[in-house]
């Protein structure tokens, strides 16, 4: 899939050679803007991938729209460009969140790299917010299931393994998923599910 790109600089010489060099290494550069606040709007619009933004520009600087874009859309990483190379910017430009820095002048040597690096990031933390994601599904239906079965060990005077099979005995019969099936007993109580357990 191509991943789409958004650049912004204030000086629209330098978009232009970015936009050909990412261009002909098959990048798809969506939006072009000219300082910070067109770089906010343009990341809530176009919701790009990477945003290879300027740090010297009117209005508002690269860092500062960063650490905005950072905080509103997790999704698009950023990419500074700076004729700057002190040890401050450098370190402002990490704590707002950005996954690579380039020093002017650009070469294509220098960019491309650069921008393989960021989405190279950006896909990793994409998969670890997926992994989180299914993880924290995977504990509350856990506890569904861990609930259910404290009901069905009082209602029943049963111990926890024979809850447990008869759970996932009624789930197997109803094509039922556990967690639902243990939502609904939670819910609506086991008295709706004893002709399902009884009959296993």
């Amino acid at each position: 899939m191509t991943k789409a790109i958004v650049i912004v600089d204030d000086d629209p010489i330098i978009r232009m050679d970015i936009r050909e060099m990412l261009e002909e290494e098959g990048y798809l550069v969506t939006g072009e803007g000219k300082n910070g606040q067109e770089a906010i709007e343009l990341v809530a619009r176009l919701k790009p991938d990477l945003v290879i933004m300027d740090v010297k520009m009117p209005i508002m600087n690269g860092i500062k729209a960063a650490q905005i874009i950072h905080k509103m859309q997790q999704d698009t990483c950023v990419l500074l460009l700076t004729a700057y190379s002190q040890k401050e910017l450098v370190q402002d430009a990490r704590s707002s969140g950005v996954a690579a820095y380039l020093v002017k002048p650009i070469t294509e040597a220098d960019l491309i790299p650069a921008v393989e690096i960021a989405l190279s990031q950006k896909e990793k933390m994409d998969s670890l917010k997926k992994d989180i994601v299914q993880l924290k599904q995977f504990l509350e239906e856990r506890k569904l299931v861990e609930k259910a079965k404290g009901v069905l060990m009082r209602v029943y005077a049963i111990d926890e393994e024979e809850a447990y099979r008869r759970l996932r005995d009624a789930s197997m019969s109803t094509c039922t998923p556990l967690s639902k099936l243990a939502a609904c007993i939670l819910a609506d109580g086991p008295e709706l599910m004893t002709e399902i357990l009884q009959n296993r």
